[in-house]
């Protein structure tokens, strides 16, 4: 199962066990158990304190459980093989078990450790979806540093009747004590927020703590991440409050168009950003959704910005980047149904229709790769194009129109996306040019008709915006406001690309710099000095 340089790796890793670890496994007669028997059974050969039973009784087969040997109570079970994208959960999960410290902030381990109800998280994943492991490593996490919880972790490749049973059509999907829970990924401080009511409070009153900053950047993306390094290089007390460090660099898998990188993956790019972040000394407040803006009323001045939890944050200078995010149809059923047919990653979600007809909205690259994809795994694809031709690049449609089980509509406007009340069952199509409107069976929606800016929160600040609500600047990032700088997809520039937001994330942190070395600090800063 595992090839040399994995297991090079694993072994390495495994050097870091304290405790000894036991891995159980419930199996059958398999494929798939054999497939899991070899693959624990090469584990435990890589250290001697690691050992593989086969004798569990758990009713889903194949599964396995990891637990610590001196303390049975505390254990994590995957049901399927945590290969692909999860085999980093399949170590941390050993590493953790073995006692081996977690790299979390200690905060958040007391807040787990703290949690007094039983909880029985079940949490289904797919191989290839980028977004699952945050919340399978979450879980994992708080199975083993608190015996009153327990956590599964299924991959719904492996029990497509379970997942069938329980209408999963989105990954990550994660069932509380038997209930919905909620669907999407969710890093462990966002699962601590909703299951302890006071978390909210206690990290607002943290963050309203920090002393005034000299840049703020809102936003975690290339762009706020580009802005930050250069900020922080030039000696400035930087700080980066971002909602989802990586924004839409965790929901893109290939990324090959970076000059100087051949090809790399969103989340991988968007952990080297983190720790380049990091190296730099700057002050990352991750899960943090900055909800308003109120400018200084003098050069010079203290911006703040309030967020969600409650807390305010102040600065000298700002740096506005919080991307853009997928726009949504708009249609009836399209909200009724998301995450029950409607889908919009199909990296994540595509493993979860199997065999089965789907359409794909929307003819630019992102439509056309996520077709291309999807045409792989499931039955029938038909790609529906509101203009009258295809806008992706003409490699991209040679390669679609050359598959077989792929249907391209052109002058198409979805007007509704129906179901039987569970999940999706077909579509409402209309032909732009005629009139005439036709139902199309389906079990999946892909929605990839663009991107809409993240600037509703900045409606009443007196920041310019365009008539799409993107951010107006000027050629160095400044906006309208004095201290006030906006970079990447949230802003006028066209062409929302990675390199094009790394770019203008340099360019408005270069702007920050030049405002702050040209303006004294004013108000409760200069009474501070």
């Amino acid at each position: 199962m595992l090839d040399a340089n994995m297991t090079a790796q694993l072994k390495q890793y495994l050097a870091n066990l304290r405790e000894d670890v036991e891995l159980v496994a419930s199996l059958d007669d398999s494929e798939k158990s054999a497939q899991t028997r070899e693959l624990l059974t090469e584990i435990a050969a890589l250290h001697d304190d690691v050992s593989a039973s086969f004798d569990g009784t758990d009713d889903r087969k194949p599964s396995f459980t990891i637990r610590r040997a001196s303390d049975a109570d505390r254990w994590v079970r995957f049901a399927g093989l945590p290969m692909g994208h999860e085999f980093t959960s399949l170590v941390l999960a050993l590493l953790w078990a073995g006692g081996h410290p977690p790299k979390v902030d200690a905060d958040l381990i007391e807040q787990v450790r703290g949690l007094e109800d039983d909880l029985e998280f079940e949490m289904f994943f797919s191989l290839s979806c980028h977004n699952c492991p945050d919340v399978v490593q979450a879980l994992t996490l708080m199975a083993l540093e608190n015996p009153r919880i327990q956590a599964t972790l299924i991959e719904g490749g492996a029990f497509q009747t379970e997942v069938e049973e329980r209408g999963v059509l989105a990954v990550p999907a994660t069932f509380l004590n038997g209930e919905p829970f909620f669907n999407g990924k969710m890093e462990l401080g966002e699962i601590l927020a909703k299951l302890d009511s006071g978390a909210d409070a206690k990290a607002a009153e943290k963050l309203s703590a920090k002393d005034p900053f000299e840049v703020l950047i809102i936003g975690g993306g290339p762009a706020g991440a580009a802005a930050g390094v250069y900020t922080a290089r030039k000696g400035f007390r930087t700080g980066i409050a971002a909602e989802r460090f990586g924004g839409q660099l965790q929901d893109t898998l290939g990324i090959e168009n970076l000059p100087g990188t051949a090809y790399t993956e969103g989340p991988k790019l968007s952990d080297n950003l983190k720790s380049q972040v990091l190296d730099n000394q700057i002050d990352l407040i991750d899960l943090a959704r900055a909800t308003e803006l109120r400018p200084a009323s003098e050069a010079g001045g203290l911006h703040e910005i309030a967020f969600a939890n409650g807390a305010v944050l102040k600065s000298r200078s700002l740096v506005i980047a919080t991307g853009a995010r997928w726009r949504n149809l708009g249609v009836l059923g399209e909200a009724e149904y998301r995450n029950k047919g409607v889908a919009y990653c199909p990296h994540c979600d595509g493993p979860l229709f199997k065999g089965k007809r789907i359409a794909v909205i929307g003819g630019g690259n992102s439509g056309v790769e996520a077709a291309i994809d999807l045409a792989k795994i499931v039955g029938h694809v038909t790609l529906i194009e509101y203009d009258s031709k295809l806008r992706a690049d003409e490699v991209l449609q040679r390669k679609l129109k050359s598959l077989a089980n792929v249907d391209i509509v052109t002058n198409g406007q979805t007007t509704e996306v129906t179901g039987d009340g569970k999940r999706v069952n077909g579509l409402v199509l209309k032909d732009r040019e005629s009139g005439e409107e036709r139902r199309i069976d389906l079990e999946g929606v892909f929605v990839q008709i663009g991107l809409v800016p993240n600037t509703e929160w900045l409606a009443e600040s007196g920041l310019e915006l365009s008539r799409f609500g993107e951010i107006i600047t000027d050629e160095h990032g400044a906006t309208n406001k004095p201290g006030i700088f906006a970079a990447g997809d949230a802003t006028i520039v066209p062409d929302k690309q990675i390199v094009i937001a790394m770019g203008e994330g340099a360019k408005a942190g270069l702007g920050a710099f030049d405002y702050l070395i040209r303006n004294e600090p004013a108000g409760e800063i200069a009474q501070a000095a």
